[in-house]
């Protein structure tokens, strides 16, 4: 009798779980999703790539039908776990409770065709009791959710791969558009632009000092002569005047100046003194969008790196599941927070009655409770920093801190406001208030205090204790100070209150902020200044663009209803089919114009990329000045003289004037430095968009004048001629190596570097491409290369720490970005990611995540592309295992440095070379070639409908088509034939699963290459 599958979504969870199931069960991961819509157009399977819709993967014209197929690690994986499944009795689907999660089980189902019982567990925190619980009451997939999430993904899909288009031809390539992520830029943007529009107002107050028999106290006046003065708030942010109609004392600094004077020589006393009681009520506890905000306000943490802490915190089993809308605690959860507060603080802190919070998010079933520290007994503050990193207990620390506090008692005290009553010798009448406010039970304050966002002020958290004065109280002002103050403009928004806006428009779900944020940050539209969100010039053009042509998809209100649309298909009151049609199509069939289709035509009719990709800034002089976004960058245009902006340049710091200013000092143009004495061509420098360079003759001399770029180390100010004629002269001989092999400097893309035969080394900092000499050269040359690559200090961006197995952890900048490395694997930074947040915890995170997908990865190299060949060889026949014919070309560009022996092709040569026979037991596809070819559509309405299986084949010739002068011929490629099936499709939207699930008869699946998500899905 074989053992259960228990299947769940990540390694780290597996093994967690593994632990509390035993030796009685195998756990494996699928590592994500395992299948998905193709990402690129080569992942179209070849009977579909002639439908209209194969670019979006989602049959319009048949009820929405989606095509899904493999992933490069879903196919990886599928091929183990039907391995581990042929061995069990029974298969456990342990995905995530939520509608990814759901849908993750699903495409398992789908895929693996299990022919023994299947059943859901659903657990919200990985501890010993919940997965048994869960064991001892499995449920029936539940198909509303997986519903739910393929209608997001296929409406993501047709938003993206429509809309961005759109973009590309208006404004420029590579941009992409999304259903939350357009309305996230938006946010962004219309902060900006009120930031654009701001005029700060200024005016002057009085703050004092008195000293009565009772003690002394500062208060600021707030009346003179029974007029309120104005503060703050009185002003016009567009206009910085006071808001018309408003009864006011404005103070400047002349009267300021007098006013203090006449005020210190006046009499005072206390006018009134009023008391009252308050309650504070603590926080509820955390639910993902409140812990994202809270972590960013602590810790200045992004979003994405306080849900990459809390996943594993949650796989590991300290804290429940991270993705929830719920504020509910299990009874379990309440009591043992009530016995820690009773122990810790005792129970004058324990309420009468446990805390009940209610939830308003409409989808907030789907997770069972609110995020709190795992199992019956929370695990302590103390033993959470001796067992997990320092990211980790930081993280645990907030959490336990706030699911206790949110069970504790109200914390009780008394507010005190004291109104000082000044008169001056002409009869003037100034008031000074002054707030204090006093805890008589700090209650839940012992434990947790939230933190403000940016920009929010709140002058009640600041205890003041002031002295025990009474009505009538004579008093004396002992000093009084005149400051001037200015209007400030509205906060831009950060991680937390972005996530905020979001989640208070109900735009999105809280799960996917992170990414969203994540997304907009690399796709350029925003950039941080500190742990601001700064939108680009692009954003602006993006979002007019939006607002003009397509004014209701980034409407707050209509996204906002889009979401509520899914959460009714979550809870099944919505059908799939409807919904995608009201969208596509139109809600109202005698208004078309309100379906995305007929929104793309006019859009594309209509739509002015002169006018799209210009930003007004305003007038100088009566010439107007204009912010443009060019297919090479912004730029500001002023009397028909244009300048390139800095990429990195906030919006509102560019004015009409600065703008002006902008443009009118620009370089004067190109410099001559003199002329070439072996050509006599003029030798100019010019300072080009990716810095300054020098140039050999007037650019119409020749058709590819040469050129290069100033190294760093030469300023264009002290760049003379003969640095210049020293630059162009490039490569420098330095003369031979003993191995007789020349020994060339040159300036090349991404910095300086020296060869010799086969050797190269990057030049480090401190030496100069122009300067440096042989003997420097040999001994840069005479290093390891990966030393040589490190000489440098800056070439380490920087230095994390030691790992757990003793191995320095670093982030390099390589090629391509920046990547971490402990020296044996090697993992690219994420998105988004800067190297200044990147912490040891996400170093290691990355490391780990590279090492489960692939656990023999080694640091890239020669070596690694030589271990590497055979997958890229044997991938190359993708049609039942049917070689054709390809030219040396196209293979030459896709194979690695080197290959092995029974996966090379000899070089071309003038006459054809024959390659060795390639098997199918080399190859890194499935077993059966044949079955890597074989496709499966899945529709949410046609559960019945067929795609058309491939033909069957012959085995053929594999010849390769010259590369060189003559054509080179490679032997047959040998693999065993499977003559397909039909392939049946499937849907989400098939009769719901019973807890013990009887698999139909489902289709073969295909695979593809693994590739960059696509640039239009939102």
């Amino acid at each position: 009798m074989g053992k259960p599958l228990v299947i769940v979504e990540s390694p780290a969870k597996a093994r967690t779980i593994e632990k509390f199931l035993g030796a009685g069960f195998q756990v494996a991961a699928s590592v994500g999703h395992v299948r998905d819509l193709p990402e690129t157009a080569a992942d179209i399977p070849k009977e579909f790539k002639d439908k209209k819709w194969a670019r979006t993967a989602v049959d319009v014209e048949n009820d929405f039908a989606p095509l899904y197929v493999l992933t490069e690690r879903g196919r990886e994986q599928v091929k183990t776990l039907k391995k581990m499944l042929s061995d069990a009795d029974a298969l456990y689907l342990a995905t995530d409770e939520d509608r990814e999660g759901e849908a993750i089980a699903w495409h398992l189902f789908e895929v693996l065709k299990p022919k023994v019982p299947v059943k859901r567990l659903v657990f919200h925190e990985i501890t010993d009791r919940a997965i048994k619980e869960a064991l001892a009451s499995p449920r029936a997939l539940n198909l509303d959710l997986v519903r739910a999430q393929e209608t997001r993904r296929i409406i993501d899909r047709l938003y993206g791969y429509n809309v961005s288009p759109v973009l590309w031809k208006k404004i420029k390539p590579r941009l992409s558009a999304g259903r939350v992520q357009s309305v996230a830029v938006r946010l962004i943007v219309d902060r900006e632009r009120s930031r654009m529009r701001f005029v700060p107002g200024a005016w002057w107050d009085l703050n004092a000092t008195f000293d009565a028999q009772a003690g002394r106290w500062a208060a600021q006046l707030v009346e003179l002569n029974d007029k309120r003065v104005a503060s703050g708030r009185d002003f016009e942010p567009t206009t910085g005047a006071l808001k018309p109609g408003a009864d006011l004392v404005l103070l400047n600094a002349e009267t300021a100046a007098s006013l203090r004077e006449r005020l210190l020589a006046g009499a005072a006393k206390v006018h009134k003194v009023q008391r009252k009681p308050f309650t504070e009520r603590p926080y509820p506890p955390f639910t993902t969008s409140t812990l994202q905000q809270e972590a960013n306000r602590k810790f200045k943490w992004p979003a994405r790196r306080t849900m990459s802490v809390a996943q594993r915190l949650y796989e590991t089993g300290w804290i429940t599941y991270m993705r929830t809308d719920s504020l509910h605690l299990s009874e379990q959860a309440i009591s043992a927070a009530r016995g820690l507060i009773k122990s810790q603080f005792g129970p004058d802190y324990v309420p009468s009655h446990p805390r009940v919070y209610k939830t308003s998010a409409k989808g907030a079933q789907e997770a069972h409770e609110a995020i709190r520290p795992a199992g019956d007994v929370f695990r302590s503050v103390t033993s959470c920093r001796a067992e997990l990193g320092d990211e980790e207990a930081r993280l645990y620390e907030l959490i336990w801190k706030r699911t206790m506090a949110c069970q504790m008692e109200d914390a009780r005290g008394e507010r005190v406001t004291v109104d000082t009553l000044t008169t001056t010798a002409a009869g003037e009448r100034a008031l000074f208030r002054a707030n204090g406010r006093t805890f008589s039970f700090a209650g839940y304050r012992r434990v947790y205090v939230e933190d403000l966002d940016e920009g929010a002020f709140d002058l009640s958290d600041a205890d003041t204790l002031l002295p025990p004065l009474k009505e009538g109280d004579a008093a004396k002002a002992i000093d009084v100070g005149a400051a001037r103050h200015e209007t400030s403009p509205p906060a831009r928004l950060t991680d937390a209150s972005l996530v905020k806006e979001l989640e208070a428009l109900g735009i999105g779900r809280p799960s996917t902020y992170a990414s969203i944020i994540e997304t907009i940050l690399s796709r350029g539209y925003v950039f941080k200044k500190g742990t601001s969100l700064v939108p680009t010039w692009t954003a602006f053009a993006v979002t007019q663009l939006m607002e003009t042509h397509f004014q209701e998809l980034v409407d707050y209100t209509f996204t906002a209803t889009m979401e509520d649309g899914l959460d009714s298909i979550a809870l099944g009151q919505e059908t799939p089919l409807r919904y995608l049609s009201s969208f596509y199509h139109g809600k109202d069939a005698n208004k078309p114009s309100s379906g995305l289709t007929e929104q793309i035509k006019a859009a594309e009719a209509a739509a002015d990329p002169r006018v799209v990709c210009s930003i007004p800034l305003g007038a100088v002089d009566g010439a107007p000045v204009v912010a443009r976004v060019g297919r090479f960058g912004p730029y500001i245009e002023l009397d028909g003289k244009t300048r390139s902006l800095p990429d990195d340049l906030p919006p509102d710091e560019m004015t009409a004037a600065a703008a002006a200013a902008f443009v009118r000092s620009a370089p004067a143009g190109p410099t001559k430095l003199g002329d070439d004495p072996a050509t006599g061509l003029a030798v100019m420098l010019f300072n080009g968009r990716f810095g300054p360079y020098v140039q050999l003759g007037e650019t119409g001399d020749d058709d590819k004048p040469k050129r290069q770029s100033l190294p760093k180390e030469l300023v264009p100010a002290e760049c003379t001629l003969a640095d210049a004629l020293a630059l162009l002269a490039l490569p420098r001989n330095l003369g031979k190596t003993a191995g007789d092999d020349e020994i060339l400097v040159f300036n090349g893309r991404f910095g300086p570097f020296v060869r010799a035969g086969k050797e190269v080394r990057n030049i480090p900092t401190g030496l100069s491409l122009l300067t440096i000499t042989r003997e420097q050269a040999l001994e840069l040359l005479s290093a390891p290369a990966s030393r040589a690559r490190g000489a440098a200090a800056a070439s380490n961006l920087a230095d994390l720490g030691e790992g757990p197995e003793g191995r320095r952890v670093v982030v390099k900048k390589g090629r391509f970005g920046a990547y971490v490395t402990d020296g044996v694997v090697n993992a690219t930074l994420k998105r988004g990611v800067t190297v200044e947040e990147l912490s040891l915890a996400d170093a290691l995170a990355l490391l780990n995540e590279r090492r489960d997908a692939a656990p023999s990865a080694k640091p890239r190299g020669r070596a690694t592309a030589r271990r590497a060949a055979p997958k890229a060889a044997a991938a190359a026949p993708t049609k039942k295992a049917t070689t054709k014919k390809a030219t040396t070309k196209k293979a030459a560009a896709e194979a690695p440095a080197e290959t092995p022996k029974k996966a090379t092709a000899k070089k071309a040569a003038p006459k054809k070379a024959t390659a060795t026979k390639t098997t199918a037991k080399k190859a890194a596809a499935p077993k059966k070639a044949a079955k890597s070819a074989t496709t499966e559509a899945a529709s949410t309405a046609a559960p019945s409908a067929e795609a058309t299986p491939a033909k069957k084949a012959a085995p053929k010739k594999a010849t390769a088509k010259k590369a060189a002068p003559k054509k080179a011929t490679a032997k047959k490629a040998t693999a065993k034939k499977a003559a397909p099936k039909k392939a049946t499709t499937t849907t989400a939207a098939a009769a719901d699963a019973p807890a013990e699930v009887t698999p139909p008869p489902k289709p073969k699946t295909i695979t593809r290459k693994a590739s960059a998500k696509p640039p239009a899905d939102g």
